[in-house]
Formats: structure tokens, sequence, C-alpha cells
């Protein structure tokens, strides 16, 4: 009987004590295995293909570091299966959130939680530690099973506004030292894709990856900074750097590290895992977020023609917007960089504009104003500045130039959000990292930048047909993004030409208005100059059409940086898009998923002589059902979209 009692005590202890933990995603295509030896470890294979090997993870708290020569208290294995409903329907209204869970508790007080999705991996440290912790390190270190491409949005300092070209290399070809900001994109064997990134970012620096001149990467952070000058209105200078990289609660979850993976470019694009992984909803009352298209200033600098006064920061050019907004049923207008005494005086407008006036007058156009703002002034008098947005009746801010990501700046976002939210105020946070789930728990967070966007056509070339494809894989995993589409001016890459004060845009006019598809942003912006779009008519009636935020994305076809279908339901009506690099091509498109009915399809597409003048294109309106099949033809930086109704 003794030797029967310890033999089940040894077989009921095991999985408390075993060296390796293995959990797979609910399809079991995608495995991970966990190793606790003197360091916990972990690799993961997709449909039995290796693709992590030994990857390392560690907590640095100074006195002690977790991860390091573990002790198991205790595994255990979860499945979930729901529906999570959104606020802001970035992608969806609904999402699947399936997983199983392992959760490995460790002494003293902190358990390490792997959670798998049929489309990806996210890990995270938790801590139950009385005090407040100082974290000198995360560790972060992701060792490849091959030698993999990767898409690298290299940056030269962690201060940075996050904008970057996404370099095209060989893991191992980047020298040590080499860093990105997320999210990036790993291509491993078998057309499997990896975009990393982290969701469920609060209290804590935003993750880089460094490369080590090896098929691995290691994690870096901004530091927590103790001291700075300023220089100018919105730059520091003369950085003195803590050697931790925060101070924070002892008991609190930490960011999750997340790992997008599929076999698919087009379902890599439909992945939701940031906003799955991150804080539910803190907003009561959300019946006034209201995302919308949003008519801009800035990118065309006020560039109007054919009125009797002239354009500037002033009363009269912001009542043209108005107007021109009320017309296409535009719901909003930013006034951007100038509308303010002066930079750092956010309180009042300049001695040009009166801000009640503009605002009372757009009330009766049903158009609402939302205003820029630098975020220095803003954090050092956040309150009272609100109070006086709120009160004059604005709807929104756009606050710019943070272009760090410190503790600090990760703390602004989640007060400067907090505090908008509280007085019913949106916002849009430009000069800004990277999305990282908490518009989840803030939904009036209703963009991010981010992004190398459309105004770098100001100062540069680097906004081709292909870097705007490469976004849909890229950038946009990590959340939605401010890249403000729109341009009427679209030229040939022998053609175009740098313009700050009258800028254009690489490819066809048809590739632009794609974007309002296949761009994921609530609030998005008709860049151009009022000007444009009332002298181009059929382009300017058909964007103001497009809606924001969808009941359902479906991409149709994808190839990673080359080009891209999709559809998005809104209603009972689809709207289509696709956009192409620099390459013509051809695709198909079966309308199978349109369901039962006649629809209306109105279409834009490039013209016969778009890869001349890229301004051509053909506007088609025509009945189809769900057995039609129709064949798209993209021109060079080319583009297609498309609005079916439903009869």
């Amino acid at each position: 009987m003794k030797t029967i009692l310890l033999i089940l005590f040894i077989v009921s202890g095991f999985g408390a004590f075993a060296k390796d933990y293995t959990v797979s995603s609910p399809n079991g295509k995608i495995k991970v295995t966990v190793s606790v030896e003197t360091q916990i470890k972990w690799s993961a294979t997709v449909d039995n293909q290796p693709v992590f090997t030994g990857n390392t993870l560690s907590l640095d708290l100074g006195t002690s570091v977790l991860g390091i020569n573990p002790k198991v208290v205790s595994g255990k294995t979860s499945t979930v299966n729901e529906t999570v409903q959104t606020v802001v329907a970035v992608k969806s209204k609904t999402i699947s959130n399936n997983y199983n869970q392992l959760n490995l508790n460790f002494k003293p007080n902190y358990t390490v939680s792997f959670r798998l999705f049929d489309n990806g991996i996210a890990y995270r440290f938790e801590t139950n530690i009385k005090d407040q912790i100082t974290v000198k390190y995360e560790e972060v270190g992701l060792n490849f099973s091959g030698d993999y491409g990767v898409l690298f949005p290299e940056e030269e300092t962690v201060y940075s506004h996050y904008e970057r070209i996404y370099l095209d290399q060989k893991i191992s070809s980047l020298n040590a030292g080499r860093f990105a900001s997320l999210p990036t994109l790993v291509k491993a064997d078998n057309n499997i894709k990896i975009g990393i990134t982290e969701a469920d970012l609060f209290d804590y620096p935003c993750l880089f990856l460094e490369a080590t001149g090896k098929a691995a990467f290691k994690s870096k952070y901004p530091k927590v900074i103790l001291k700075s000058d300023p220089k100018g209105d919105r730059e520091i200078q003369n950085i003195q750097e803590a050697d931790y990289i925060a101070t924070t609660s002892g008991t609190r979850t930490f960011p999750w590290r997340v790992f997008m993976i599929s076999t698919e470019d087009a379902r890599l694009v439909e992945n939701q895992m940031v906003f799955l992984l991150s804080r539910e909803n803190k907003i009561t009352d959300t019946s006034w977020i209201k995302p919308g298209l949003v008519a801009w200033d800035w990118w065309n600098e006020n560039n109007i023609y054919g009125v009797d006064f002239k354009a500037g920061l002033d009363t009269k050019t912001y009542k043209y917007y108005i107007d021109f907004a009320s017309k296409h049923n535009i719901p909003y207008i930013i006034l951007d960089e100038g509308w303010t005494k002066s930079t750092t005086n956010i309180k009042e407008a300049n001695p040009d504009l009166n801000l009640q006036e503009l605002i009372a007058y757009g009330k009766t156009k049903n158009v609402d104003i939302i205003l820029w703002c630098l975020w220095n002034p803003l954090d050092a008098d956040m309150d009272a500045i609100l109070d006086i947005y709120a009160k004059v009746g604005a709807k929104g801010i756009k606050v710019d130039f943070m272009a760090r990501s410190e503790q600090y700046m990760v703390n602004f976002y989640e007060r400067a959000a907090k505090a908008c939210a509280d007085r019913k105020l949106l916002i849009d946070f430009h000069g800004a990292f990277k999305p990282s789930g908490m518009g989840r728990a803030y939904p009036n967070i209703i963009n991010h930048e981010g992004v190398k966007g459309m105004e770098n056509a100001k100062w540069s070339k680097d906004i081709t047909p292909e870097h705007d494809v490469t976004l849909c894989f890229t950038r946009m995993l990590a959340g939605p993004m401010d890249f403000t589409p729109g341009a009427m001016i679209n030229k040939n890459e022998k053609d175009y030409a740098i313009s700050f004060s009258n800028p254009m845009s690489m490819g066809t006019r048809c590739h632009q208005i794609a974007m309002y598809v296949c761009y994921d942003s609530p609030l998005q912006m008709l860049a151009d100059s009022p000007s444009n779009y009332y002298k181009e008519t059929e382009t300017t009636t058909f964007i103001s059409k497009m809606p924001t935020v969808w009941d359902d994305t479906k991409v149709l076809d994808a190839k990673v940086g080359d080009y891209i279908l999709m559809a998005r339901q809104k209603d009972n009506n689809w709207y289509l898009g696709a956009m192409t690099d620099w390459t013509a091509r051809s695709l198909d498109l079966d309308l199978s998923f349109l369901g039962e009915g006649t629809f209306e399809i109105e279409i834009m597409q490039d013209g016969i002589n778009a890869e001349k003048s890229c301004n051509d294109y053909k506007r088609i309106v025509k009945q189809i059902t769900s057995a039609d099949k129709l064949k798209i033809n993209l021109a060079k930086g080319g583009g297609w979209a498309a609005i079916c109704k439903k009869l």
C-alpha cells in the first residue's frame, strides 16, 4: 500500500515539477514547448516546422532576476472560446477570442503565461510582490530556427517619431547593435510570416528589437529619463538616463510579447491579437465616440483657390473647410499647427481666428472641430487646457511631437486618454509610437500615427506604392494608423517632384482612393485642399461615402509588399479596395462573399493611360450578384476601389 501511495504521489506531482511543458493552438497547428531548467526557455513550431528555438525570457529586478534558476510551483492549462464586442470597430464589430493558455507559477510570487491562438503566440510576466519594484531589464531573446528574412523598421535612436522605411534583409545580415521599433515582420520558410509586436502596454516602456549579428534578436528599451533640457518648443537634449527602465507596482501584469503567425499573407492582415490581449474598456458611456472622415489643413498648407479672400490660419479659411466638409457629409475638420496663439500657449487662439465662432458655425453645418496641440504644454497644464477645449465645444484633440516611448511617455498617453474621456473628447496621437492596445481600454483613442505616412511626401521620395502596400503587413498589424491619404495630384515615379507647399503622391489616383478601404483608420483624413476636391467631384463624392469602421473585414488576396485586395462590410453594403506596388498586375475577384441579392457596384479603376498620367481613372456603375467574378487590372503604382450597395 505504501508503495502504491508513493507511485501515486510521484505521478500526481509530475505535472508541477516537469522540466518541459507544452501548449498548442486550438487547431493544433502552432505548438510551444517551455523548458524550465537554469533559465526559462521556449520554442515553437508551425505545422511541425520549427520557427523559434530556445528563446529566452527573464525580468531583472535588481535584487533578483525572475526566470533565472526558476522554481516551478504549479503549471496549469486552460481554454477560452468566446466572442468579444468592440466599441470602435477597426476591423470588425465582433472578434472571436479562442485560445489555449499555459500558466506557470514560480517562486517567489511570479507567473509566466503563454497564450496560443490559431493565428499566433503571446506570453507575459505577472508579479505578485507587495512593494513597488524597479525593473532594470526585461529579456526578450528570440532565436530563429533559420536565417530568415525580416522587414526591419530600423531606428537611429529610441527618441523617435517611429516613422521608418522597412528594410528587407536577412536577420543575420544586420550588424549587432542595429535596432528597430515594432512591429517587425519575419519571413520564415514555407511562407510562414511572423509579425512581432506587443500588447497591453501601460506604466512601462516600449519594446525595441536589437540585432545580434546572428539569426536572433534581443530586447532593447528606452530607460527612465532623470533629467533633460528643452530644445526649442518640442524636443529635448542633454538627456540623463537612469540605469533602469521602470519603477512600477510589484503586483501587476506586464506587456504581452506578441507573435502573429500565418502561412497565408491575407490572413496576417486580419489578425486582431493586440486588441484581444489588451485591457478591457474603461469608459462607461461610449455613445459619444464617433469615428469618421476628417478634412485636414496642414498637408495641403491651406492652398485654396477660387475664393475672394486670402487664405491663412484664420476664421474665413476654416469656414471654407467647414463648408466643404458639410457639403460632403464629412463630420470633422482639424485645426492643425498655427491655430493657437503660439505653440506653447495652447489655451488661446491666434488673433486672426475666432474659435468660438468657428465651432458654432460648424455645429450649424453638422461639422465638429478637432484641435492640434503639442504634448509638453498639454502635459504641463492638462486639466485646465482640456477644460477650455471641452467648454468651447471642441470634439477632440490631435496631440503631437511626443517622439519618445519611455515609461513616463507611455503614462502620458494614458493620462491624456483618460482626461479626454472624462470630458468626452477624442484623441489622435501624432508623433507617436505604434498602438499597443491602449485603444481597447480607452476607445476615445481614435487613431495613432507612428507610421511613415503621406506627410513625408512633402519633403522626401520615401512614400512609394511599394511602401504603401507594405504597411498593411507591418505597421498596421499593431492597430489603426494615421497615414493621411487623399492626394489629388498623382504622379508616376518619373514625374514626381518634392513640394512642401503643393505636395503630390506617387502612384495613381485610384491607388489613393483604395487606401480608404485598405487602411485601418477610424479617424481617416482627406489630406488635400478642399479646392482640389471641389475640382474633382467624382473622386471626392466617392471618398466621402467611405465608412471608417467596419462590421467585417475579409482580405481576399495578398502578397507581402506586392499587392492587397480587401473587402469590408458596413451594414448591408460592401466596400472593396486593391493596391499594387510599381508592378502592374491583374487580380481575380470572386464575389461569392456578397451573399444573396442583387447589388449595384460603383467602381473606380485605373484609366487606360494611368501609367502615363496617374490622375487618369474610370468610373463604372453596374449591377452584380455573388455569382459574378470580376477581373481587376491595376496599373503600375495602381489601385482599384468599389462600393457595393444592396438593392
